[in-house]
C-alpha cells in the first residue's frame, strides 16, 4: 500500500502540475482561433508532455509487471492522446522541436520530469502500487484537462474533452485491475 510520505510527495507533484496547467490560477485572455497567448501555448505543451508521462509510465510499468495487461492496453491509447495533443501544438505553432517521443522517460517540462521519476519509483514498489500509480495518473490528467480548457478555443476544448473521456475509461480499467488484484 502507498505510504504517507509517498502520498505527500505525489500530492505535491499533483498540486504543481495542476497549478502549471491552470496557469497558476490566472485568467487567460480571450483568444481567436489562430492566436493564443504564450501562457495558453505553455498549457498546450504541458498537456502534450503530460500525456507522454502517462504513456511512458505505462510502458515502463508494463514491462516490469508483464502479467498486468492494463498497461499494454492503455499505452497505445496514450500514444493517440499524445498525437492529438501534438496536433494542437502544431496547429497553434507551439515549439515542440526539443520533444523526442521515442526517448521514454525524458521530458522538457521539469515538473513533469520529476513527476515521471516519482511515479515510476512508486510503481516499482509493488504490483498494487503500480496499479495505483495508473489510477493516480488518470485522475491527474482529468483534473488538468478540465483546468486547461478554460479560455481555450473550441477546437482545443473538443480535443481535451475527448482526452478526458479516454482518461475516464482508463481510470475505470485501473480501478478494475486494482479490484481484481485485491480480491
Amino acid at each position: 500500500m502507498l505510504n504517507k510520505v509517498v502520498l505527500a510527495g505525489l500530492s505535491v507533484a499533483l498540486a504543481a502540475t495542476t497549478s502549471f496547467a491552470a496557469g497558476n490560477g490566472n485568467n487567460r485572455a480571450s483568444t481567436s482561433v489562430n492566436n493564443l497567448s504564450e501562457e495558453q501555448k505553455d498549457t498546450l505543451l504541458f498537456i502534450y508532455q503530460e500525456e507522454k508521462v502517462a504513456r511512458d509510465v505505462y510502458i515502463v510499468l508494463g514491462e516490469y509487471y508483464s502479467n498486468q495487461s492494463v498497461y499494454q492496453s492503455i499505452q497505445s491509447s496514450e500514444q493517440k492522446h499524445m498525437d492529438s495533443a501534438q496536433g494542437l501544438c502544431e496547429t497553434y505553432k507551439v515549439d515542440i522541436s526539443n520533444v523526442d517521443e521515442s526517448d521514454v522517460g525524458v521530458f522538457v517540462v521539469p515538473v513533469l520530469q520529476e513527476l515521471y521519476d516519482t511515479l515510476v519509483a512508486q510503481g516499482y514498489q509493488s504490483e498494487l502500487s503500480g496499479l495505483m500509480v495508473g489510477e493516480y495518473i488518470e485522475l491527474t490528467d482529468i483534473d488538468d484537462l478540465e483546468d486547461a480548457e478554460e479560455e481555450m478555443p473550441s477546437d482545443v476544448v473538443n480535443v481535451y474533452e475527448n482526452l478526458k473521456a479516454g482518461s475516464f475509461s482508463h481510470l475505470d480499467a485501473f480501478r478494475g485491475a486494482i479490484d481484481a488484484y485485491t480480491k
